[in-house]
């Protein structure tokens, strides 16, 4: 072989310049040309050369040359494409296109039915071509003059003998005999008189009889003589009838190939295959209607497994990516295309498809954008990470936005699969963002799936945004009406309790959580359950790892110490006695005046009808009397300002979850502090005067309470006609001559006035009940 190549080299570079590189040799049936597989120099492209050494077969030089000439004139479809052809006195090289010998399969019957059909009729409407428009004889039909391209076509070649009829010097009646192996495929009529009698048959004579041997080879896998033609067993049954007419002994009666053609195209026709059919209409795809559009591709998924592979990725593949792009394919075409893509290298891929795939995501259409999304797991690993960052992406994100609900549901679904080819940049940015929005759809299926989203790509977030973000999104989703919305977040929690620190579980999301434990749906009490016991068991597994006790601040051990308990025993264990215990401790440790802050600020204004505060003297805890326990009693609205948590130490709502990730804290142009307010601030529509004050400073919440009870009490049962009550900071002197409004016998007069209560714990349950439903609003 390599003896082979350096003379074949030598001889060329004696010779003109040939611009193909040899490949290895490919083994062809009795021929006078040797063939390689080849390269294009310039490009690296792939090509086949036929080798004629003039020295080895000189006798057969002007087969060679006929065969060079044939080649360059006669051009059709069916043919074997020439790119150059060399000729020296040495040697004679053809160039082509990248082929196979037919051969091949042939004697390995590793082609289906249906695919011969297919080859047979190609080579049928070429052969017609040949005997009716170019009045030829081809003069050598066999499977050795048949080759099948890159694209898995049959096509002709073989052209040593071709010889038209009104030439003279016609090379079949003078060299026909030197054609190799040719007594085993003579028709009858030669054997006998001569390649001299082709001139009075017919014209399609020789190239029928061959045509019919051709059928017999390629279904029964060889042909060993004439005395076979008769065994039909692989046949299909419809081409008999037509088989036997090919094969006639009598020349001038025998079928030609153009009538066989049009036999086999006949309704019912053994031509009449859907693979024929959509290779017959596949160019023509762009100009169909709808109707005909969609009964070509439902044919070539019926095909699919008989087309070769080749011929889809070469042939049919090109023209539904025209359809796509151009003549208005629409979804159904590119799902074919991506069924076809499947099959191809990565360097094809990137060479055929994903030009066009850029291309589309830049297409306004909305079914274009949506059968993108559908099928990007199929091409996603096929796309390289930048063009996604920097080509599609960009693309990609006016999904979000769009007018279209279907639109923005496939581009968050979508998102699942283009994140792993994304930046980081990108995801902690402006990904974020768009989830964000999404996250407040008025569609509850796309908040949802938003709320699916964010949980599965938790591990792509980063590690400095990851808790922050989770966090304040799925505590917005817990409160969402839709119960799937509600459902996926805790879901989404469950899988990604590792994310959060064992203080977030404990301080911002178990607080979030609980109230899923009564909700209305058993499906979210079920997974809330759950989701619960997985961050309870990671929170008593933490809290084995820290100290049994911490030590007190020296200030706070000796305030303690130094007030007495009031009224509980040791030994009491009852939850009354640990609330009065709480309490009196928390009286204790606040004892003296509440005052106005130490830095000169004004005191602050009280209502009229509030009484001004009684100071309290803890000097003497022993002498302590009953009186002292119902001051606790009438003052008991006092006790949620002493006991509250100081929203200073974290438990503030706006400070954990609140914090705007993208677009969290932005719900219609109410910002994160109206939004989330702390449940224990005063709300914005209680008319009082506030005033600062120092570290020691306590503002009178028993005052605003008070008034506050007395406004509702008011709104919600208003006093009859004549019992209002009047105003207590400025009295009103009857008119001269006005009867005074004295009740009883003694006359004195009375100001009646609603009496003085707690805001019942109903109210105050139903005023966070309140505040909690606001959140559906944002949605």
């Amino acid at each position: 072989m390599d003896f082979l190549k350096s003379a074949v080299a030598s001889a060329i570079s004696k010779g003109p310049a040939f611009g193909y590189s040899f490949g290895d040799r490919v083994d062809v049936d009795e021929s006078i040309w040797t063939l390689y597989n080849g390269t294009k120099r310039d490009d690296g492209s792939k090509c086949s050369i036929f080798s004629f050494d003039v020295s080895a077969n000189k006798s057969r030089l002007p087969l060679a040359r006929n065969a060079v000439r044939k080649l360059r004139t006669l051009r059709h479809p069916g043919v074997v494409k020439v790119l150059d052809t060399v000729e020296t006195e040495s040697y004679i090289y053809i160039a082509t296109e990248r082929l196979t010998p037919l051969s091949w399969y042939v004697k390995r019957k590793s082609l289906a039915e249906e695919t011969l059909k297919w080859g047979l009729h190609n080579i049928a409407k070429t052969l017609k071509f040949i005997n009716s428009d170019a009045t030829s004889v081809h003069g050598s039909i066999r499977p050795a003059s048949v080759f099948l391209s890159e694209s898995g076509e049959w096509k002709l070649g073989g052209f040593d003998a071709l010889s038209s009829m009104k030439e003279d010097d016609a090379i079949l009646p003078t060299y026909g005999g030197l054609v190799p192996d040719s007594g085993r495929y003579m028709p009858p009529e030669v054997s006998k008189g001569g390649w001299e009698v082709m001139r009075q048959n017919p014209t399609h004579a020789i190239d029928a009889y061959n045509f019919g041997t051709l059928i017999h080879e390629v279904f029964n896998g060889s042909f060993l003589g004439s005395d076979h033609l008769g065994q039909m067993k692989n046949i299909p049954p419809s081409m008999h009838q037509s088989y036997k007419r090919l094969l006639n002994a009598n020349p001038k009666s025998r079928m030609s190939v153009g009538q066989f053609l049009d036999q086999g195209r006949r309704l019912g026709g053994f031509f009449q295959t859907p693979l024929i059919q959509v290779t017959d209409d596949i160019e023509s795809l762009g100009l169909k209607g709808d109707a005909e559009r969609d009964e070509l591709l439902g044919k070539l998924d019926e095909v699919a497994d008989d087309f070769p592979a080749d011929f889809f990725k070469m042939k049919v593949l090109p023209e539904l990516l025209k359809s796509v792009e151009f003549g208005g394919g629409g979804a159904k075409v590119f799902s074919t295309v991506m069924q076809i893509g499947t099959k191809l290298s990565d360097e094809e891929y990137e060479s055929q498809i994903t030009p066009v795939v850029v291309r589309l995501f830049a297409n306004p259409d909305r079914a274009i954008r949506v059968c993108l999304l559908d099928n990007l797991p199929l091409m996603i690993d096929r796309l390289p990470q930048k063009m996604v960052n920097d080509k599609i992406f960009p693309q990609m994100v006016t999904g979000f936005t769009d007018v279209a609900p279907v639109v923005r549901e496939q581009t968050v679904k979508a998102v699942l699969v283009v994140v792993p080819k994304l930046s980081d940049r990108i995801i902690n940015g402006e990904l974020l963002r768009y989830l964000a929005k999404t996250s407040n759809d008025e569609q509850p299926g796309i908040r949802t799936n938003t709320t699916i989203c964010l949980g599965k790509i938790a591990r792509n977030l980063g590690a400095n945004t990851r808790a922050k973000v989770l966090s304040a999104a799925f505590a917005r989703s817990l409160r969402d009406p839709f119960v799937h919305a509600r459902n996926a977040a805790l879901m989404a929690l469950a899988a990604t309790s590792d994310l959060f620190t064992e203080e977030d579980c404990a301080t911002k999301l178990l607080p979030v959580m609980c109230p899923s434990l009564v909700d209305k749906d058993k499906g979210v009490r079920d997974q809330a359950q759950k989701t619960l016991d997985i961050y309870l068991a990671r929170i008593r597994k933490y809290s084995q790892t820290l100290p049994d006790a911490a030590l007190p601040s020296p200030s706070a051990s000796s305030a303690t110490t130094g007030a007495p308990r009031m009224g509980t025993p040791a030994n009491d264990t009852s939850w009354a006695g640990w609330a009065i215990s709480s309490f009196t401790n928390k009286l204790t440790a606040a004892s003296g005046d509440i005052q106005s802050g130490s830095n000169g600020q004004a005191t602050q204004q009280r209502p009229s009808s509030v009484p001004p505060p009684t100071t309290l003297k803890m000097e003497k805890p022993a002498s302590l009397t009953s009186k002292t326990g119902m001051a606790l009693t009438r003052h008991g609205n006092t006790v949620p300002s002493i006991i509250s948590p100081d929203t200073s130490t974290g438990f503030d709502d706006a400070d954990d979850f609140g914090d705007d990730w993208g677009g969290f804290g932005d719900d219609n142009g109410v910002s994160k502090d109206k939004e989330e307010e702390d449940p224990w601030a005063p709300t914005a529509s209680m008319n009082t005067t506030t005033t600062a004050f120092e570290d020691k400073g306590e503002p009178d919440f028993a005052g605003w309470l008070a008034a506050q009870s007395q406004s509702k009490q008011k709104a919600k049962n208003p006093l009859p006609k004549g019992l209002a009550k009047p105003s207590a900071t400025k009295m009103t002197r009857p008119a001269v001559g006005a009867r005074p409004n004295t009740t009883g016998a003694t006359g004195a007069r009375k100001v009646v006035t609603a009496p003085k209560k707690e805001t019942p714990k109903a109210e105050r349950k139903k005023a966070a009940e309140d505040e909690e439903e606001g959140w559906g609003d944002a949605w």
